[in-house]
């Protein structure tokens, strides 16, 4: 059923901040973002230290913004969602307008995401994750067979440590803000160690490594990489997973369970997933020594080239180009390198496709020694942070409105009733 239209108001009324927010589906904090933007002009009550505000303006706002949230038009055949986070245009990202790669190589992962959650850098930021929240996470994870995958192992670690938050319903910026910056590394220090020195305090890079690779004491060129993946990483603009999470988030379902939709959809092939068939093939040529055999396998088969080409991008990806620029700087890389450099070429003379992110991820966990699903997990860590924001935004919004009609195409009722 159709959201239906409210009645005309009162011309000569004026509303209080909480008429003015439920009329609009927001919080009151959001009704004075509006104010602040220049959207709503507002009166102070006199003697008092509230505001009201005109109601044929809020009646107005409230229709601009259901017709806003309702997408493009249905040629368009996509959903369009306002957002302040990230910007991709001219083979670029932004976020909250700074370019993301400089962002990216100047900067940690804790100190991006905090930018990309409050627009204001926090330097030296590091994230802590509470013993009660990792205790409950692992025994979770460790409960689980041998053979689950990263993203199941971090959904079942989001859900336990959301059982062991009992403010977890407070959707307020702070106690969101709160959760995430406990969550993320309760995440990591969930996941089992790739050896036994599984590291639980400094930087996120660090301790994420110890879970992806068994290689002892990383040398800094090697953590750099891939704290620099995790914050190019934090975000995408409205990518399958991220869709999801504000659709739980239109919901009002708390940040646990948000996050937890993101991960549901993460695991997808043609998504958080795809860093792996890059791995694979990629091994496939280093095995090999050359990429023409693999590369005509993959297309024999009917399959596409992993690692290659992004809708985004019709040149190259700005993430793998500053991923291959620094993994140039590390001399285990470059067999791997080369490698990837081989697929590209070969696959050039019948495609002319640049290098996408999960062909950089390959490239990075085949030369660190990581397993095939590393780089679906670094993506799924790092993604967090942006599904973070994106909740937050969405929180700000009006409840519900990530609803989109149904276009009917069955038969037309009314139907006998079957047999």
């Amino acid at each position: 059923m159709r959201d239906q239209e409210p009645a005309p108001l009162d011309a000569e009324r004026r509303l209080s901040t909480k008429e003015a927010a439920e009329l609009l589906g927001v919080k009151p904090e959001t009704v004075y973002a509006y104010v602040s933007r220049g959207q709503l002009s507002s009166r102070r009550v006199a003697g008092g230290r509230g505001s009201t505000f005109d109601a044929r303006e809020v009646e107005a706002l409230a229709r601009r913004n259901r017709r806003e949230s309702a997408g493009s038009s249905p040629s368009a055949g996509e959903l369009s969602v306002r957002t302040r986070i990230t910007l991709i245009e001219s083979d670029r990202y932004y976020y909250r307008g700074v370019d993301a790669v400089d962002l990216a190589t100047r900067h940690t992962y804790e100190e991006v995401a905090e930018w990309l959650w409050t627009g204001r850098m926090r330097p030296g930021s590091t994230f802590t994750a509470p013993a009660s929240s990792v205790a409950v996470a692992r025994r979770a994870v460790d409960a689980l067979p041998e053979h689950a995958a990263p993203t199941d192992l971090l959904r079942v670690a989001t859900i336990a440590a959301a059982t062991a938050d009992p403010l977890r319903f407070d959707l307020s910026e702070d106690a969101v803000l709160g959760t995430a910056r406990t969550l993320i590394p309760t995440l990591v220090a969930a996941l089992p160690p790739a050896s036994r020195d599984r590291r639980d305090e400094g930087p996120l890079a660090h301790r994420l490594w110890t879970r992806l690779s068994a290689q002892k004491d990383p040398d800094e060129a090697s953590l750099r990489v891939l704290d620099t993946a995790l914050a190019l990483l934090v975000d995408h603009d409205l990518a399958a997973s991220t869709l999801a999470v504000r659709v739980a988030a239109s919901a009002r379902a708390h940040a646990y369970a948000a996050i937890s939709a993101g991960l549901g959809v993460i695991e997808g092939p043609l998504h958080g997933a795809a860093s792996g068939l890059a791995h694979r093939l990629l091994q496939d040529v280093l095995d090999q020594g050359d990429a023409a055999p693999v590369i005509a396998d993959e297309l024999r088969a009917g399959r596409r080239i992993p690692g290659l080409g992004h809708r985004l991008y019709p040149g190259e990806d700005p993430r793998a180009r500053a991923l291959f620029a620094l993994l140039e700087q590390i001399p285990r890389a470059e067999p791997a390198l080369l490698a990837a450099r081989d697929i590209v070429e070969t696959t050039a003379r019948h495609a002319p496709l640049h290098a996408n992110v999960d062909l950089a991820l390959a490239v990075l966990t085949t030369s660190c020694g990581m397993p095939p699903t590393a780089g679906e997990t670094i993506f799924a860590v790092a993604r967090t942070a942006g599904w973070v924001a994106h909740a937050l935004e969405e929180y700000g919004e009006r409840p519900l409105r990530m609803r989109p009609s149904g276009l009917y195409a069955g038969p037309k009722p009314p139907q006998p009733l079957p047999e």
